[in-house]
């Protein structure tokens, strides 16, 4: 049996966020190799946070962020189920993991969620996925396939919840608001953002 020392659940706890006891079974269960029990964590972590996604939240935060340049800025609006938690570091670390993402983020977000995705933006980039020259000599069938998949990746691309975390790649943002559910042991919804950046329509 591989023997877990303390320092290596310690270093586990850091980069997952996850209790003590976790971390701990994670490594036995994954015989001390750190990446498979963070996945492991991660499973565990998606599995807690859907049971709770039907849970009410009805308490939470606006939170702000400045970029240093002073030319981007976000607020979020981020709702949990106790002033408790909403007070808490951990969600405050979330709400402040938002809107660096939402600054930083290439493309921009531009809803919470791929099924708010803007019609009329969807609707834009097929149009011009369709007359793109690349698409031209190809049979109508094709072009309809390639361009179902593009767009399935521009609203994966535009839709926050969706995009790689920019801290973690390896992570979706919505992995990252589950991490913080697990936690936390609360429902957390991404209700709104806004970002600004000067110049910008």
């Amino acid at each position: 049996m591989t023997t877990i020392s303390a320092k290596s659940v310690a270093e586990l706890r850091t980069k997952s966020g996850a209790g003590m006891m976790d971390c701990k079974k994670a490594l036995v269960e994954a015989e001390g190799d750190e990446s498979l029990a963070l996945d492991l964590l991660r499973r565990k972590g998606l599995q807690t946070a859907d049971k709770k996604a039907e849970r009410a939240t009805a308490e939470g935060r606006v939170y702000s962020y400045i970029h240093h340049n002073q030319k981007v800025g976000v607020m979020v609006e981020v709702a949990c189920e106790t002033d408790f938690v909403a007070r808490g570091e951990d969600f405050e670390s979330l709400c402040s993991d938002l809107c660096m993402h939402i600054a930083a983020s290439v493309p921009s977000p531009v809803s919470v969620s791929a099924e708010e995705v803007p019609e009329d933006l969807i609707a834009e980039e097929r149009r011009l996925l369709m007359d793109s020259e690349d698409m031209a000599d190809k049979p109508e069938e094709i072009r309809d396939k390639i361009v179902s998949g593009r767009i399935e990746k521009f609203v994966k691309e535009r839709a926050l919840l969706e995009q790689e975390f920019v801290k973690d790649p390896d992570l979706t943002v919505e992995d990252r608001v589950k991490a913080a559910v697990a936690k936390v042991g609360e429902n957390i919804q991404v209700h709104r953002f806004i970002r600004f950046q000067l110049g910008a329509d």
